[in-house]
């Protein structure tokens, strides 16, 4: 589940709450941007999509 953040297409998940420890994300054309959720103005890193994909299965694997 996600919540939007802004009109910036960004968003955090819904299981992170009020967790101030956790990062956005948003998805542009062939990348996924992430940055701090602390800090939206501080630097972004940014993968390509299928990076990101990968780094999702892995981290869903036991």
């Amino acid at each position: 589940m996600r919540d939007r953040i802004d009109h910036g297409g960004w968003f955090k998940s819904s299981r992170s709450a009020d967790n101030p420890a956790c990062v956005e994300v948003r998805f542009v054309p062939g990348t996924t941007d992430v940055r701090d959720s602390k800090n939206p103005t501080g630097p972004v890193l940014s993968f390509p999509r299928g990076a990101w994909t990968q780094f999702l299965v892995r981290r869903a694997s036991p």
